[in-house]
């Protein structure tokens, strides 16, 4: 818990008022001498000025309308752990006059109780149901800096962006869904300064952490139906690469032939998703969840595209060669690089930024579903097929540490006579990525041959360093110096 827990204050008079005096230098623009202001606090801090909160506001902004709160906590699943969470706070909140609040994931209160008295001073700030308490709202707080940090926190008097809090400290802590891996809330005790102890902040996480245990043995006991409903559909592959996925995207049974990880990302839409070693699968929907399956040999077509460095993109489907026009070069550019697919409003502004009509761009699609049939599926427009990019390739390989290998990958810039926003983009940020990587990594053969790619002929940079890094007799060498001398005086 890295951050989240104070050691005890002797003295909360004399260590609030050397907070305040810091908060009003911070606010009039002073910076606070080195470790003056806890990290977790000052960046706190930095987030919510940012989002432009005023550190003068009165009170949390409301969330909800009083009428439709009742039916906003029906709805959402902190309703379901609220008797475990008010069976282990209240009772200590309510004794020691404190309050106990309940949050969504986003700092908006759900459910408040405990002592009478401080709820009725909390109204005057906001510390109540149906308003909201995230960072970017009302600034630093135990709920919203929790949330922001997905951490438990203690906030104390001043450490408070907003004045009016000042009076109050509170201990926060998130509650993380096991199935989705989502906060999905947290549980806040509050109390005027001198009341509330900072160790108070393990009291609460503990009970967070119990409410994690309870979201996970409920999620155990749903894996278990699942995987009895649904081995069958597992058996049936027969030893082909498979696995059964819940509607949150986790691995809860799969053949062994494979690791699949913990979990997918499933897509917004359609039912194929790319694997992160770039292999295709099929999500078939089954009771509760889905069957994943690879996509291969005659199960699904293959989209070879070679768009580095040529001025002339080459593009086969299964073997056979595919004539592109420089337009739809780039729609399978974007289409490769947005896997779960582009509203023809996103392809247009992808391809002719805020002029594009996406008239248009439904009619490049069209076009291009004439020359590569149903690969190119519409509602997103997507792609069907197994795709194999070199830009793809080149940038997985980016994420790795063979340098000869980038090197081996890069042939040039990415579709360079495209002037297309997605493409532009993506272009200029493998150029850089590739450049770092190969001076980072590279031995004198990875830089020699990203020399000679359009681009590189005349960077100063990778010139000097191949002239510092090979024999002063080496054709490179020479090579290099002859270019530098023709690029001029630095």
């Amino acid at each position: 818990m890295s951050g989240s827990r104070r050691e005890s204050v002797p003295d909360p008079n004399a260590h609030s008022v050397r907070l305040r005096r810091l908060h009003e230098s911070v606010l009039s623009g002073a910076r606070p001498p080195d470790g003056a202001l806890r990290g977790l606090i000052s960046d706190s801090w930095r987030r919510s000025m940012d989002a432009g909160v005023d550190p003068e506001a009165s009170a949390a902004p409301p969330a909800f309308e009083r009428e439709d709160l009742a039916e906003v906590r029906s709805h959402h699943p902190m309703g379901a752990l609220l008797p475990l969470v008010s069976g282990t706070l209240l009772d200590a909140a309510s004794a020691s006059a404190h309050i106990l609040m309940v949050t969504d994931e986003e700092g908006r209160v759900l459910w408040r109780d405990g002592d009478r008295q401080v709820m009725g001073m909390a109204d005057e700030v906001g510390l109540a149901d149906g308003f909201h308490w995230g960072e970017r709202a009302i600034g630093t707080n135990g709920m919203g800096t929790a949330l922001a940090t997905r951490s438990p926190v203690h906030v104390f008097s001043a450490e408070h962006l907003v004045r009016a809090l000042h009076p109050w400290s509170c201990s926060a802590a998130p509650i993380v869904d096991p199935d989705s891996g989502e906060v999905i809330g947290c549980v806040d005790i509050s109390g005027t300064m001198h009341a509330l102890h900072p160790t108070t902040v393990a009291l609460v996480e503990t009970t967070a952490k119990l409410a994690e245990s309870h979201l996970a043995l409920r999620m155990r006991e749903r894996d278990d139906l699942f995987r009895t409903r649904n081995d069958e559909h597992l058996t049936a592959l027969r030893g082909e690469p498979g696995a059964l996925v819940t509607a949150t995207g986790r691995v809860v049974a799969s053949d062994r032939t494979r690791h699949w990880g913990e979990r997918v990302r499933l897509p917004a839409s359609g039912d194929r998703i790319v694997l992160p070693d770039g292999e295709t699968a099929l999500l078939s929907p089954v009771r509760d969840g889905f069957l994943l399956r690879v996509l291969g040999g005659a199960d699904a077509p293959v989209l070879s595209l070679s768009f580095l460095g040529s001025r002339h993109p080459t593009a086969d489907l299964d073997g056979a060669h595919v004539p592109l026009s420089p337009r739809h070069a780039e729609i399978l550019t974007v289409l490769a690089l947005n896997p779960r697919g582009v509203t023809a409003e996103q392809l247009s502004f992808h391809l002719y930024g805020d002029a594009g009509n996406p008239v248009t761009a439904r009619a490049e699609i069209h076009r291009l579903r004439l020359q590569l049939g149903p690969v190119v599926a519409a509602r997103p427009y997507r792609l069907t097929c197994v795709v194999r990019a070199d830009f793809l390739a080149l940038r997985r390989l980016l994420a790795g540490e063979d340098a000869a290998a980038v090197a081996r990958a890069y042939g040039g810039p990415l579709l360079p006579r495209s002037d297309a926003p997605a493409v532009r983009d993506e272009r200029e940020e493998l150029e850089c990525r590739v450049r770092a990587h190969l001076l980072t990594r590279g031995s004198p053969d990875d830089l020699w041959a990203y020399a000679n790619t359009e681009g590189a002929r005349g960077d100063v940079h990778v010139l000097e360093r191949l002239v510092a890094m090979l024999p002063p007799g080496d054709h490179r060498a020479v090579t290099a110096a002859i270019r530098l001398a023709a690029l001029g005086p630095f």
